[in-house]
């Protein structure tokens, strides 16, 4: 089969199989041209191909970490950090989603790029860890909130030690719907409180956001994701 070939049949499974099958289906493929056509696929414009690339991502560099080589993740670990840098020349389209989903399913990748994601919400900073690489473009907030979102349905405790909420906070102000909505939905993963001030002025928005929750794409409004906050 071609690369082409490959390619064309790589896609048309995540567009059209479930992720069971996706999964048993992508074993059969070279690990290293699997990767590199997943990472195309982060860009692709339809959404389910975008979101199931995430989650096969998840599904494979995990293994790859906990079975056969933990520096061969490592090197796909900082693909997605090189392509998310100013000198890149690239944009970074589905980096930040794609790097929580693996470090969902790794302990050992969490435990050493975790604090990498966290800084992309961070302006310069001096404390150890807390340099900050802070993403302007808010169609890559999107992708971090969501990934800073699915770390914290996964692994609430660890997120919460990371102090975070002052930064997803800051993104209440944004101009940006879905950026608000999906800081209000890792607020609200994280149980933090808001005023009833904020409540009332958040609760304003009109309209919904796709979000990709529960392996799902599914709509949802900003007033469902508000009215789930406690109020201080």
């Amino acid at each position: 089969m071609s690369r082409r070939q490959e390619k064309s049949a790589i896609l048309a499974l995540l567009q059209n199989s479930s992720l069971e099958v996706i999964y048993d289906n992508l074993g059969s493929y070279p690990e290293h041209r699997l990767i590199n056509l997943l990472f195309s696929a982060l860009c692709h414009p339809v959404e389910k191909i975008k979101w199931h690339a995430v989650c096969a991502f998840g599904w494979l560099v995990p293994k790859i970490a906990e079975i056969k080589d933990l520096e061969a993740a490592r090197i796909v670990m900082r693909r997605f950090l090189w392509s998310l840098n100013d000198e890149s020349a690239g944009i970074g389209w589905g980096a930040p989603e794609a790097m929580a989903e693996i470090m969902c399913h790794s302990s050992v990748l969490r435990s050493e790029y975790l604090h990498m994601l966290v800084s992309y919400m961070r302006e310069d900073g001096e404390a150890l860890f807390e340099d900050g690489n802070y993403l302007e473009l808010p169609m890559l907030q999107r992708g971090l909130l969501w990934g800073i979102g699915r770390l914290c349905q996964e692994h609430r405790q660890e997120m919460v030690a990371q102090q975070i909420g002052l930064d997803l906070r800051s993104y209440l102000n944004s101009g940006d719907v879905p950026v608000v909505a999906l800081a209000i939905w890792c607020l609200g993963l994280l149980g933090m409180a808001i005023s009833r001030e904020e409540r009332e002025r958040l609760s304003q928005y009109n309209g919904k956001i796709r979000l990709f929750i529960n392996y799902e794409i599914r709509q949802i409004s900003v007033t469902e994701l508000v009215r789930k906050l406690p109020l201080t």
